[in-house]
């Protein structure tokens, strides 16, 4: 388990500093009027990692140790949307539509509402 955790925290550093970059990146090439850093890192991510599952899922016995490392490390710490989005595609592919557009919808909007929430409450507390 310490072993696990230890890969999961050294690929989350990973991660968070690719995203970092990518963002710093992204600004400096298209500016500040668009989110592109974050748009590039949830694309990128979600790209990368349905490219892991593949591989992952072709190659189990071989790769499965990096799970924690990749997928969660890594990939979470550059961006959990990839996460989403592979949940989102698992619904897909297992024809469960209605499940699919819930979990689509439902994320968004409570998503967003939650932060709305949270900036109201700060605000409200902080005066």
């Amino acid at each position: 388990m310490i072993w696990t955790m230890l890969q999961v925290g050294l690929g989350g550093a990973i991660g968070a500093m690719g995203r970092y970059l990518t963002g710093l990146g992204a600004t400096r090439l298209f500016g500040t009027n668009f989110p592109f850093g974050t748009f590039s890192v949830n694309v990128i991510g979600s790209f990368v990692m349905g490219m892991v599952y593949v591989v992952l899922m072709t190659r189990k016995a071989e790769i499965s140790p990096l799970v924690p490392l990749v997928m969660t490390g890594v990939l979470g710490g550059y961006t959990t949307f990839s996460s989403f989005s592979l949940d989102l595609w698992g619904l897909f592919d297992q024809e469960r539509y209605i499940a699919a557009g819930l979990y689509l919808g439902g994320t968004l909007f409570l998503a967003l509402s939650a932060l709305v929430a949270g900036i109201a409450l700060a605000k409200g507390l902080l005066g």
